[in-house]
């Protein structure tokens, strides 16, 4: 797994071994980021953040600032080794909590909020209803989630989809506007 482009491009990441976390391809991540490119000076959340590849990826393009969520030690402990190997710990920060838990007592607002939550386990629209309810985008602000195709997202945000894209499968990425 590797950066896709900007000021790290090409450098590789380390992922979590075993198959407790399932990493996003650098082709899984090539479909969001020709979605969605520009993140010159936007704040970020990477919810669910694993190795931290899309709050890295963001960084390399631009971004001002990434905070990752994680809650699992193994995730963690290669998260922090790639933010090192990137040398990008001020532009960051690593919360060690549970995703509802963190959502509940967020008091940032962020441009784009990244959600890659394990498939299957009904946590994609209970993130989302959970970032809405706690208004945790700015006004133009955008939630990206990569969940398992048969995972929809649900009717009451069906106005709020401004991309879809299944790209194998078992991967499919939603892209909501804040509907503020």
């Amino acid at each position: 797994m590797r950066i896709i482009t900007g000021k790290y491009k090409g450098m590789n990441l380390l992922t979590v071994p075993g198959n407790t976390t399932r990493p996003t391809t650098d082709y899984q991540r090539e479909v969001i980021f020709s979605m969605y490119q520009d993140y010159s000076g936007l704040r970020v959340l990477d919810l669910y953040a694993g190795t931290g590849s899309f709050g890295l990826e963001t960084l390399s393009r631009g971004a001002d600032w990434v905070d990752f969520v994680e809650f699992s030690n193994k995730a963690l402990t290669i998260l922090i080794k790639n933010i090192a190997k990137l040398k990008c710990g001020e532009s960051c920060h690593v919360h060690r909590r549970r995703v509802e838990v963190f959502l509940s007592a967020a008091a940032d607002k962020w441009d784009v909020i990244f959600l890659d939550p394990p498939y299957k386990k009904n946590l994609v629209n209970e993130t989302i209803r959970l970032i809405k309810s706690m208004k945790l985008l700015t006004p133009d602000g955008i939630i990206i989630a990569e969940h398992h195709p048969e995972e929809k997202i649900a009717d009451e945000f069906r106005p709020d989809i401004i991309n879809y894209k299944q790209n194998s499968r078992i991967t499919a990425f939603t892209v909501l506007q804040n509907d503020n």
